[in-house]
């Protein structure tokens, strides 16, 4: 019995070695914002041109989206990689539907969410925002030709056919107009495009680099900037990196932001205008 209970307890011994030897740092394996990753994963629709779009290669510097065949482009990206290169880890993107950045950041996921998005007082109950990134002001991308594309207010696009994407303050802020005819929001601008490209709407609300980059891709297309404009916050035309609440990242990525200046800034996204594949 006692030869019996030594083995037993030998054999205690060796499985107790063997799970401390494996129970290192894994990558991949940490709570999102940790430093023990060696990864940084970050989130975005790839959908979004000029700040973030796909592609099938990786020519102008994109990265290959994890899991698919696809490679990431645009402002974002490019911002991304910043980080990335600050915080001495290896970028990965994961391609995500706009509704599901915030669950898939707070669910660990992603480490962040570098997507064209806003810190609104909304989102910043459910995630943490860095200082901004980029900040942009709100126009109308319309068809050329169209009646409105000479308004110099919003209130010129009363009783219009107006959308916006769904969930973003693009959509509230149409209400602002009297007698719009305010549309259902619409998941992508890719589909908004379309939509306005068919008839089926007469503008949608977005911001100057997207317009430029819709009017880039296809020569139907203008878009109209007000001289009396949308009313909004400035936190609401900012736009920053999305973090889970409490991350230690917030600190480091607004050092390493802090150092791109704003000279760079607009030549990245100038760059990522000219860049974007045509067929977005």
């Amino acid at each position: 019995m006692r030869k019996k209970l030594s083995l037993f307890i030998a054999l205690l011994f060796v499985v107790g070695f063997l799970a401390a030897c494996g129970g290192g740092d894994k990558s991949g394996s940490s709570d999102s914002g940790s430093n023990e990753k060696d990864t940084f994963v970050v989130g975005l629709e790839a959908a979004y041109p000029p700040f973030n779009w796909s592609q099938k290669d990786d020519s102008n510097g994109a990265i290959k989206i994890d899991g698919l065949y696809e490679y990431a482009g645009g402002y974002d990206v490019e911002i991304a990689k910043r980080i990335a290169e600050g915080l001495g880890k290896e970028l990965v993107i994961v391609k995500t539907d706009w509704e599901g950045l915030i669950p898939s950041l707070n669910s660990g996921k992603i480490d962040a969410v570098i997507a064209g998005m806003s810190p609104t007082e909304d989102r910043k109950k459910a995630i943490d925002f860095t200082d901004s990134y980029y900040k942009s002001d709100l126009v109308m991308v319309v068809q050329k030709g169209s009646p409105y594309e000479n308004a110099t207010s919003i209130q010129g696009f009363s009783g219009a056919k107006i959308t916006a994407q769904l969930n973003t303050f693009h959509y509230t802020v149409i209400d602002q107009i009297e007698g719009v005819d305010k549309q259902q929001a619409m998941n992508d601008f890719s589909t908004m495009r379309v939509a306005l490209e068919t008839g089926k709407i007469d503008g949608y609300v977005s911001e100057r680099p997207e317009a430029v980059s819709a009017t880039a891709a296809n020569d139907k297309f203008t878009f109209v900037e007000f001289e009396e404009g949308f009313e909004t916050s400035d936190e609401d035309t900012a736009i920053a990196v999305g973090l889970k609440k409490g991350s230690d990242l917030t600190e480091k990525i607004n050092e390493i932001l802090a150092g791109i200046s704003e000279e760079e800034r607009e030549e990245i996204m100038d760059n990522a205008i000219r860049n974007q594949p045509a067929a977005q």
